[in-house]
């Protein structure tokens, strides 16, 4: 697995722009759920599989390795939690979600 960092061709984006890196990583499998479980509380890692309905150990550890590689989250004795800048991301996604529910509602 190759962890793809802002200057780094992302799938479909070659010029490395950080959005592109970034929409690349957050579409990948089990990482948006995985920050939605961590965004209010520390989770160790048994926890946090459970609560992502039984995503495999594999995948698990893959992509907390690349969150954590990209300093979105951390982990210690206590677990796996956001870090400073998993948090902001939070606030931009959740501002993103507003965005969403204003859209439904123009839609129907």
């Amino acid at each position: 697995m190759t962890i793809k960092t802002p200057g780094q061709p992302a799938r479909g984006s070659s010029s490395g722009r950080p959005i592109m890196v970034l929409l690349d990583v957050l579409g990948q499998r089990w990482v948006l759920r995985i920050l939605w479980e961590l965004r209010a509380e520390r989770l160790r890692f048994r926890e946090l599989q459970a609560r992502c309905d039984g995503v495999s150990p594999t995948l698990l550890n893959q992509r907390l390795k690349q969150l954590r590689t990209l300093e979105i989250v951390d982990a210690d004795d206590d677990g796996y939690g956001l870090t400073s800048s998993g948090v902001a991301l939070g606030k931009e996604l959740s501002r993103l979600n507003d965005w969403a529910e204003r859209w439904k509602t123009s839609l129907q």
